[in-house]
């Protein structure tokens, strides 16, 4: 479900740091975060989201995630323009 949304979205940011960054330039529609990611990892995403009234969308798996982002490796964090 929202790792269509990933393949679908016009443009996505993975990774905790440049989505925290993205969030933060107001640039961001909705955030999706593996929930099977370090908590001490995606907190600061959770927090920057919550602050800046992005949803949050969680998916069960990083490696999954980054997958659907056409990357090799897991990823905890991702954030989306529809």
């Amino acid at each position: 479900m929202s790792y269509d949304k990933v393949l679908q979205a016009k443009s996505f940011i993975v990774g905790t740091k440049q989505t925290v960054k993205a969030l933060k330039l107001g640039t961001i529609d909705e955030v999706v975060v593996a929930s099977d990611a370090d908590p001490r990892v995606t907190a600061k995403v959770v927090s920057t989201a919550n602050e800046m009234d992005v949803p949050i969308v969680y998916v069960d798996s990083m490696k999954k995630l980054g997958k659907a982002c056409g990357i090799e490796v897991g990823a905890a964090a991702v954030a989306i323009s529809f």
